[in-house]
């Protein structure tokens, strides 16, 4: 059964769930992609966002029926099962508190909250009182989950050492003086934490078995471009829980890559090795392997398989795969990369 403020009845398990969603820019239009997947499970059926123009083409785009100015109006005026936030992250707290005190279900775009006072104040609030799940799209793209299915079937082995390589030239000015990366997500103008926050992201606890930051090394961090207040590149030295050490190399402003970010990553076993080289995942060793993937493909596939997990898990009363505890155990991670390398203290 949902969890809601109304006396929801059997047959709700049997028709597509009424969602709302906050927040109409850029990364709306993939949340609304995935939940169009869903059309005989769940439907959007209103969109809130300050932005009168913005929320107008989504609900245009999408044929979703009402539009509201404010999170609070939509959810006075409609009957919602669930609420998907994808408004900025310095607002998350506050509009998880507003679905929780209509005792609606919510998928909320990470990170939870802007630091992890916040998200664990947030998580403890609302705990008991409705059920949330922060929106990890990268936890769900096919290469990191298949790497993730080899690491648990033992096909290398046990780990000894992985690397994490996070490059794009985003924040550089292209042909025609623009920063593809800025020009796309304006907000990382004015983050403190950018390449740091990046690289300590859930792919690599979720793709090194749980790693964590290691207390005995100091990372770094750089700023290259004056755009940002933030840092653009990073690297970070991480440990798995058995001690094995994982290295994170992110830049934003890496000469001679795409404005595209592609990953790679390498985990060598003591029976095999794991490689990701942007669309190829290979395995070698005893038990080999290899999948090819489209990369445009994966970055929607995510978004849908991350909303896809939060409707099924709410139909079966099932866990999440990320929820809030989850999202808290990356925020320490991102904290304890910032203390270690001392990079906001010498600013």
């Amino acid at each position: 059964m949902l969890i809601s403020g109304h006396d929801r009845n059997c047959a709700l398990m049997n028709q597509p769930l009424r969602i709302g969603l906050i927040g109409a820019g850029m990364v709306s239009r993939h949340h609304l992609i995935a939940w169009a997947s869903l059309s005989d499970q769940a439907r959007v059926v209103a969109v809130a966002d300050p932005s009168g123009e913005n929320a107008a083409r989504r609900a245009s785009e999408f044929a979703i029926p009402r539009t509201f100015a404010s999170a609070e109006a939509m959810l006075a005026e409609c009957e919602l099962d669930a609420i998907d936030i994808a408004a900025p992250r310095e607002m998350h707290a506050p509009l998880v508190r507003l679905a929780a005190a209509k005792r609606l279900p919510v998928l909320c775009q990470k990170p939870l909250a802007p630091n992890l006072q916040e998200a664990t104040d947030l998580a403890a609030e609302v705990d008991g009182v409705t059920r949330l799940m922060v929106h990890e799209n990268w936890r769900f793209r096919g290469y990191y989950r298949d790497a993730a299915a080899w690491l648990r079937e033992g096909r290398i082995g046990n780990i000894k050492q992985a690397q994490l390589t996070l490059l794009t030239s985003g924040v550089l000015p292209g042909p025609d003086g623009l920063c593809p990366a800025l020009e796309r997500q304006p907000f990382m103008r004015r983050e403190r934490r950018n390449a740091g926050r990046g690289g300590a992201d859930p792919s690599s606890r979720y793709a090194a078995h749980d790693a964590r930051a290691a207390a005995g090394d100091r990372g770094a961090t750089l700023r290259s471009s004056d755009l940002l207040v933030g840092e653009d590149g990073a690297v970070i030295q991480l440990a798995t829980g058995d001690g094995a050490g994982v290295s994170v190399f992110a830049s934003f402003a890496a000469y001679g890559h795409p404005a595209v970010q592609v990953d790679r990553l390498e985990i060598l076993g003591d029976k095999g090795a794991i490689k990701l080289d942007g669309p190829s995942l290979t395995c070698s060793g005893a038990s080999p392997g290899e999948r090819i993937y489209d990369l445009a493909a994966e970055y929607q596939g995510s978004y849908n398989r991350t909303i896809a997990h939060f409707v099924n898990a709410l139909r079966d009363v099932s866990p999440f795969e990320t929820a809030p505890q989850d999202n808290l155990e990356t925020l320490r991670l991102v904290e304890d990369c910032y203390r270690l390398s001392g990079w906001e203290a010498l600013r």
